[in-house]
């Protein structure tokens, strides 16, 4: 006898989800200062003028209430950067420069610093990582959310090129993972060199190798 999938759950009601997103803007302030070991319950729910129950009606544990700011922020990034890289695919088009590598490279740089990365996300993006070390039961978890927004980065990417007449020379979600990783490490660097102008840094720092990255991992589209 076979088994149906499970029914996606029903939307959540208007005011429900306004009480679900106060409480997750609280936590962002809250979990970014304290960490996820220091922010207490009560100090969210205080935050958002919310009682422990309203709480507990949306999210069994501290835990659960991290991981989904952790997915409404990647979210909400994701967003942002596949209309970005629509947008700046049009104007490279319009200026007949699509084959300039030089220029995709300033493109993915500008894509990548152009999400909202302020020092609190960052807080948050390693406090997530943190839990994940600390907690076995939590790391496949956090590897399976991982996995699933490289996955789709790398579709925006492999969008972007192709909308440039390029094509990526190794699976488009290796060249992903080239291109955060490196960029990762000049966020890392910038915030500590210079933390009040991080954002100018970290594209000084990935102007100096991302443009020479990208020129070997893709190439023209054949004709």
């Amino acid at each position: 006898m076979s088994t149906s999938a499970p029914a996606d759950p029903p939307p959540l009601s208007a005011r429900r989800q306004q009480t679900r997103d106060r409480l997750l803007d609280a936590a962002y302030q809250i979990l970014a200062e304290h960490g996820i070991a220091g922010a207490s319950i009560e100090a969210v729910c205080e935050a958002a003028g919310f009682t422990r129950g309203a709480f507990y009606s949306n999210f069994d544990s501290k835990t659960e209430l991290f991981l989904a700011l952790t997915e409404r922020e990647q979210r909400r990034r994701l967003a942002q950067l596949e209309s970005d890289a629509v947008a700046v695919a049009a104007e490279a088009r319009a200026h007949g420069r699509s084959l300039d590598t030089h220029l995709v490279g300033e493109v993915i740089a500008a894509l990548l610093s152009g999400q909202p990365d302020d020092r609190q996300w960052r807080l948050i993006s390693n406090e997530f990582e943190l839990l994940a070390l600390r907690q076995p039961e939590e790391a496949a978890r956090f590897l399976q959310f991982e996995e699933q927004i490289l996955v789709e980065l790398a579709q925006v990417v492999e969008r972007l090129a192709t909308s440039l007449g390029l094509r990526l020379v190794i699976p488009a979600i290796d060249a992903t993972r080239l291109f955060m990783a490196g960029y990762a490490a000049s966020t890392r660097q910038a915030y500590l060199l210079r933390p009040d102008d991080h954002g100018a840094t970290t594209r000084e720092l990935a102007a100096r190798w991302l443009p020479a990255v990208v020129e070997r991992l893709i190439e023209p589209l054949e004709d």
